[in-house]
């Protein structure tokens, strides 16, 4: 069988990574605030509705809906992978979020990422250089000293950190199957088809588990947070898809690396414009320290094995 084979554009690919680690830094900010007045099941739902009927008309005004005919049962089954894998990992990490902080979440999501590396690396044949090798060994060593600065100063139970941060992880290792899926299919379907049956597959599913009358009791500031959660589902995986098309798994990954970071400085942010709505990161020098390595190892990861490419 025929396997992937990254474009070779890979500033474009660099860029549409970049856009996703800054969609999903603050993501898990705003999720937090709209699960004060919404479950976790009917969030997720209203999400992939929105991206399914906003990716259907946009597909059916271009015409691209054609290419869905004719899928063999391996592309069907590979669909079917891809969309439970991604279905898991949004009902996971919401889940996960409610127990723990978004800074938390956000460092034990990295291990999606570094599972997708190792799958490119071992699925697709993709090659590291040393200089890639010694990135990621820095990013693995950044984030353990940051979640050990984290678990310092957590002040949750233990017991529900614990649940909440397995959620978590569970979310890492269907997002990293679905990302694979995904990659292999890029060979019979364009991305945003393949989101697109992804998204229909999810409203589907969730349909039963959703609370639609809850919308109606939504304030303005937590509907308007909804609303964007539903477009970030576009802007993210869009971006991420693409990203693929044109860059290698494992480089992809590198660049994710960093979006913890760039949450905890959301998450600082938010605090200091509005207080009352998250309370801060508790990080000390160990932590800070932690997230040095982990920008230091994505910078090596991703720039020192570099190809040269149109």
């Amino acid at each position: 069988m025929a396997l992937h084979q990254a474009s070779g554009r890979w500033k474009l690919g660099l860029t549409l990574a970049l856009a996703t680690a800054g969609f999903w830094s603050t993501l898990p900010v705003a999720l937090k605030i709209t699960l004060e007045q919404l479950d976790p099941y009917t969030l997720t739902w209203f999400r992939f509705l929105v991206a399914f009927v906003l990716m259907f008309a946009w597909l059916a005004a271009r015409g691209g809906l054609a290419p869905l005919r004719g899928l063999t049962h391996r592309h069907r089954a590979l669909l079917a992978v891809a969309a439970l894998g991604l279905i898991g990992n949004y009902v996971f990490y919401l889940l996960g979020v409610q127990h723990t902080s978004p800074g938390n979440a956000q460092l034990l999501i990295q291990l999606a990422p570094l599972l997708m590396a190792l799958g490119g690396i071992f699925v697709f044949r993709e090659r590291f250089a040393t200089g890639q090798w010694l990135g990621l060994a820095v990013i693995v060593g950044g984030l353990g000293l940051f979640f050990a600065d984290q678990l310092g100063h957590d002040t949750l139970p233990a017991g529900r950190y614990v649940w909440g941060s397995t959620l978590v992880i569970a979310a890492a290792v269907v997002w990293a199957v679905y990302a694979l899926a995904q990659k292999q299919l890029l060979l019979r379907l364009s991305s945003p088809l393949i989101l697109l049956v992804i998204y229909a597959a999810a409203s589907l599913l969730l349909w039963p588990l959703a609370r639609p009358t809850a919308l109606l009791q939504l304030d303005a500031l937590h509907w308007g947070l909804l609303v964007y959660c539903a477009l970030n589902t576009l802007g993210a995986y869009g971006c991420f898809a693409e990203a693929l098309a044109h860059w290698e798994a494992s480089r992809v990954s590198a660049i994710l690396a960093t979006t913890p970071l760039l949450c905890i400085g959301v998450v600082f942010l938010v605090h200091a414009l509005w207080p009352t709505l998250i309370r801060p990161e508790a990080i000390s020098w160990l932590g800070f320290a932690g997230a040095g390595l982990v920008v230091l190892g994505s910078t090596l990861a991703s720039l020192l094995g570099q190809r040269k490419a149109a």
